[in-house]
């Protein structure tokens, strides 16, 4: 992996258990090209060391407590090339492959990882063809519904329980997560986002809003085929017609 006049390549090492985060160490000092800003051992130091080196790869673990590797992605830059590093997972294997997503799998030969290392050096700077929440949505396993929604502000993370959400609506390329008078700004659609959620819980009530409907306490008219929701600490939410026949099966 030799690239006269490139500049050095500066890797985060992402892992949990602290004898594969030392493998992955030792065999990327062999490599000249390489340097190692920072290790974590968990995502939440993983959004923040990010956001503090600006590295050129991250070498991410994805079987992780708290934040699982998917969970950082999410948070983070999506230009940013990621390289994940896993055990045996059929399923996240499939999807990365189809994607031509750069993976490890563990236990990997130094040979491998230059491999990697040279297809992420290749994407720096590129965006991806693909849309990375795409990947990961392919990738993860087949889950119940959102527990939690994560939400990135700088280096810090805040980790939403489902259960907070009064109603989540879309602003321009963000949704804005409301959790009584508190606001939450997370750059991902309303879409996917709602595609996530419990569909008994939380209701596409209009194209802008997601309403939990534990928090509504009354519709209204308000003229012609059009509706509002009065939540329970006064707020009002348009309500489409589609919408509004979703709440009538719910309500």
């Amino acid at each position: 992996m030799t690239h006269q006049g490139d500049e050095l390549l500066r890797v985060i090492i992402v892992d949990d258990e602290e004898p594969a985060r030392r493998l992955l160490s030792e065999l990327l000092g062999d490599i000249p090209e390489v340097q190692i800003v920072a290790e974590c051992c968990n995502g939440f130091d993983a959004v923040k060391a990010v956001c503090e080196h600006q590295p050129d790869i991250l070498l991410l673990d994805i079987q992780m407590p708290k934040l699982d590797g998917f969970e950082v992605v999410e948070l983070l830059d999506p230009d940013l090339p990621v390289i994940f590093v896993t055990a045996y997972d059929e399923h996240a294997l499939r999807a990365f492959e189809i994607h031509a997503v750069d993976y490890l799998l563990k236990p990997f030969s130094a040979e491998r990882l230059t491999t990697a290392l040279e297809r992420a050096r290749t994407r720096k700077g590129q965006t991806p063809e693909i849309p990375f929440e795409a990947v990961v949505t392919a990738a993860r396993p087949q889950a119940s519904h959102l527990e939690r929604i994560l939400v990135r502000e700088g280096a810090r993370v805040h980790v939403i329980a489902i259960d907070q959400v009064d109603y989540i609506e879309a602003r321009d390329d963000a949704v804005v997560i409301h959790v009584g008078p508190k606001e939450h700004i997370k750059p991902q659609r309303l879409s996917v986002l709602a595609d996530r959620l419990d569909s008994d819980r939380f209701i596409r009530v209009h194209r802008s809003f997601v309403v939990n409907i534990d928090r509504i306490s009354r519709i209204e008219l308000y003229a012609k085929d059009s509706r509002i929701a009065i939540l329970a600490d006064g707020v009002q939410i348009p309500v489409s017609r589609s919408g509004y026949a979703r709440l009538r099966e719910l309500l």
